[in-house]
Order: C-alpha cells, then structure tokens, then sequence
C-alpha cells in the first residue's frame, strides 16, 4: 500500500522538523533594544540604547530563569515586552520553550502578545500547544490565542499535541474550537497523525476517540488517498480501527 510507504518518508521529514524546534529550557537570548525614542519608563524619562538593552537582557534572563518576581521588576522599569532575542524570540516565547510556568503568566499578564512568532514560527500559544505545557496554554487561550495559527508545516496547535500523545493538550484545544480537520502542509489532519506518528498505545486510542467525538473526519484521506481507518490498520492498531469503525 502507498500510504504507510509514504507516511514513513514524511514522518522523518516532520521528525526532523520537530527536533528543530528545540526541547528543554531556552538559551538565553542576544537582545535587539527597542530605539530609545519608542520606550518611556512608568516615570516617563528616555532611556539610551544602552539602558534599554540592559532592561531587556534582564528581562530575558528572568524569563529563561523562571523568575516571576524579577519579570514583574523588569517590566515595571520600562523593558520592553516584545523585545526580540536570539532565533527571534520574545522573553514569553523564552519562558513558555521552557516551561517557566509563573515567568510566562507574569508576561501575559502584563500584556506580552501570546500570537508573536520567532524565526522558526513558533508562538507562546502553538509552542504551549504542542508541548502540552496546559497551564501556559489556558493562559494564551485567555488572553486571545489565535486559533487558526499555524507554524511550520502548517501545523495548527492541535495537531502536534495529538502526534505527541498530549490527550489533556488536545481536549483543551478541542473544546477552545480550535479545528479538528485542518490539512496540514504534510496532506495530514490531527488524526493521520496520531496514527502514524502515535504508537497505537491506549493513549493514543483515547486521542483518536476525542478526535472523533471532537468532530474530526474519519473519511479524510492523507496526501496519497489513504484513509485514517486504513493507516491503522496497515500497523496493526486494532483498537483505533474498531474506534473509527464506530464513528
């Protein structure tokens, strides 16, 4: 059959893609200042270039430390929430690539945009999403996450948390709307990928049946015609076939 031939070509395609996007705690970041005649502290006084970019590259390393308390101070002296680091990162996509769970609530409290992307397109919203950082991911979608942002390959958040067995990530996401047939840049909705990239364990028969009861299309065909009830049952997956058989 084409399909699992092809699907093992595009899995290591995405495979790789996914290592690009990075695991674990950020580096920290090279600081781009805001132009000084942009910035004001709370006290209204210009700041030099030089002040700026020293406010900001504390508020970087806050945000890659974890250190709520030190954001919240950074913030208060006029550094600037959209400040570009290194791989064009803001200090809340720093702290969500690192699950710096009280440092990211701190930055969107104060307004930081959970929607700006970094130079791999990354977001605090998608990231959040296809780590399964939840308690990060509830604050973006409380804060005006956009649900029909994707980033590389197309990705919305809900397909990620599906390939990776997120199944609390993909019932957030399921029930903030977020659409359960989107067509990937790969021809693959959240539940091609959760076959051919899930292992056919229990969670991931659960993630099917979300998917399912979430209103995802079993008749939906991936990039060379292969339907999901067919890639599961090329390996093997019995029990997610039987739960697309009784969609």
């Amino acid at each position: 059959m084409a399909g699992p031939i092809a699907g093992l070509g595009l899995t290591a395609l995405l495979l790789a893609g996914c290592t690009a996007s990075g695991t674990g705690a950020a580096a920290v970041p090279t600081v781009t200042a805001t132009p000084p005649a942009a910035v004001r502290t709370p006290s209204s006084t210009p700041r030099t270039e030089a002040e700026m970019t020293t406010l900001n590259s504390r508020l970087f390393d806050a945000a890659t430390a974890g250190d709520a308390g030190a954001v919240r101070a950074a913030i208060a002296e006029g550094a600037d929430l959209e400040a570009r680091g290194s791989a064009g990162m803001t200090p809340l996509i720093a702290a969500t690539k690192g699950n710096r769970i009280d440092a990211a609530l701190a930055l969107i409290d104060a307004g930081a945009d959970v929607n700006a992307k970094d130079d791999i397109v990354d977001s605090a919203y998608l990231y959040a999403g296809a780590r399964g950082h939840d308690e990060i991911l509830r604050a973006t979608l409380e804060h005006g996450a956009d649900l029909r942002s994707t980033h590389r390959y197309g990705r919305t958040a809900l397909i990620p948390a599906s390939e990776r067995g997120h199944l609390g990530t993909v019932k957030i996401l399921l029930a903030a709307g977020v659409d359960p047939n989107h067509v990937n840049n790969l021809h693959w909705t959240a539940l091609h990928e959760a076959i051919v990239l899930g292992d056919g364990s229990p969670t991931y028969v659960d993630i099917v049946r979300t998917l399912i009861a979430g209103g995802a299309d079993v008749t939906i065909r991936d990039g060379d015609g292969v339907l999901p009830r067919d890639l599961a049952a090329s390996r093997g997956y019995r029990d997610i076939v039987a739960a697309i058989d009784g969609a």
